[in-house]
């Protein structure tokens, strides 16, 4: 499984801001995405909370191939099977019960297990993972957690999810064991709601910018 772990690191470091998004139709996939890519966000985590959600990873792999989709939310092998089957790059978990951790090490795409606690962590080091989610991560401690990490776990990455915002990105992304963040503020509800794709496609230009900015600070 290293291998798959290499290449989840690569994903979530190249991704830097990792944007959660639930779509409810095709359509509205479609502009969300296009949104993310034109604001310099090439990598997506969409979740399977919507019954349309397996339909719009696959209509999004096929149509705009240059954009990396993580499946979240994975629940199960079912959810496993699913998302690779529609083309999913890799897999993203809120939280990882021993069935489903032994399911993800066995996959053939890479998985970034969710945890909120260091005895998760370690159960899921043993199998092999070296790159997780940390969720919700404000809840759990956030950056106070993540630095309490970094001396028992150091050969762990981790991309917190939960709380980020567009005012502490930065300071999450300058940690030593954070591989990228994850978040939906670039996504406000209410403008997915009036349909405005150009706020959207705003907020991830100034994401984008964080992401630089932490990475040559």
């Amino acid at each position: 499984m290293s291998d798959r772990q290499q290449r989840a690191a690569e994903l979530l470091r190249a991704a830097g801001v990792l944007p959660v998004i639930t779509v409810d139709t095709l359509d509205q996939a479609r502009a969300l995405a296009d949104a993310l890519l034109e604001g310099g966000l090439t990598t997506l985590e969409l979740t399977l909370r919507t019954p349309i959600a397996i339909d719009a990873l696959a209509m999004l792999k096929r149509e705009r191939p240059e954009i990396v989709i993580g499946a979240g939310t994975v629940l199960n092998a079912e959810n496993i099977r699913a998302s690779i089957d529609a083309g999913a790059d890799f897999l993203v978990t809120p939280g990882t019960t021993p069935r489903l951790a032994e399911a993800l090490a066995q996959a053939a795409v890479p998985a970034v297990p969710g945890a909120a606690t260091p005895t998760e962590f370690l159960a899921l080091r043993d199998l092999g993972f070296r790159n997780c989610k940390l969720f919700p991560a404000n809840a759990v401690g956030g950056l106070a957690m993540l630095k309490g990490l970094a001396g028992p776990v150091q050969d762990m990455r981790f991309c917190p999810t939960g709380g980020i915002s567009a005012a502490n990105a930065a300071e999450f992304l300058a940690q030593p064991n954070v591989l990228c963040v994850g978040g939906s503020w670039m996504l406000d509800k209410a403008w997915l709601a009036a349909g405005d794709y150009a706020r959207v496609r705003e907020a991830s230009a100034q994401a984008a910018a964080i992401v630089r900015e932490a990475r040559t600070a």
